[in-house]
């Protein structure tokens, strides 16, 4: 199976940029569908991108479309999050999970077999 380790949370402006790493151990993760998803205190978890195992296929909620990039790096066995024009809204933990699903990538938790530990992201406004 796989592990995930999520990386590169911090705290940042409303208007800046981060990058989240997902890094990946035990097996390739172009092997498994991979989501980013966020969960703020007292929310639900929330979906916020996905990329197909392919790398051909990606999914953004409405919320951070035109903001966010999912890619993924083969060579480095890791999937990254790029996040521009951070809104206070954006604060939570982020967490990327991997689906064995044989589809297309998909914004339902449960749907994903593995997940990581999450790191934070807080926006000051």
């Amino acid at each position: 199976q796989v592990q995930l380790v999520e990386s590169g949370g911090g705290l940042v402006q409303a208007g800046g940029s981060l990058r989240l790493s997902c890094a990946a151990s035990g097996r390739t993760v172009s092997n498994y569908n991979i989501g980013w998803f966020r969960q703020a205190p007292g929310n639900e978890r929330e979906f916020v991108a996905a990329l197909s195992r392919s790398g051909a296929v990606r999914t953004y909620s409405d919320s951070v479309k035109g903001r966010f990039a999912i890619s993924r790096s083969d060579a480095e066995n890791t999937v990254y999050l790029q996040m521009y024009r951070l809104e206070p809204e954006d604060a939570a933990v982020y967490f990327c999970a991997a689906g064995s699903d044989v589809g297309l990538p998909t914004q339902y938790a449960s749907r994903y077999d593995y997940w990581g530990q999450g790191t934070q992201v807080t926006v000051s406004s």
